[in-house]
């Protein structure tokens, strides 16, 4: 799958995108995964009330399914203007 990046989460993990292949069964779990691997995931993924993630390019929660996910972002909430 590939895994983008944006704004501060892409300034935290020092990259826009990556092609990522996992295991994991839902958002949550792929998270789990990212933090393990080093202190720049842990530092984006440390406070997850402060992240939106969409899959297929619909938003969701990290409770969602990623089976036959082609794409997962992760971004700052949004806000109008």
């Amino acid at each position: 799958m590939d895994i983008l990046y944006f704004a501060w989460v892409r300034e935290r993990v020092g990259h826009s995108q990556e092609t990522y292949e996992t295991s994991a069964a839902t958002v949550a779990d792929l998270i789990a995964e990212l933090v393990a691997r080093d202190s720049g995931y842990a530092a984006a993924f440390a406070d997850l009330s402060a992240i939106c993630v969409a899959v297929d390019q619909e938003l969701c929660d990290f409770t969602t399914p990623l089976v036959d996910c082609r794409e997962v972002a992760f971004f700052p909430p949004m806000t109008g203007g």
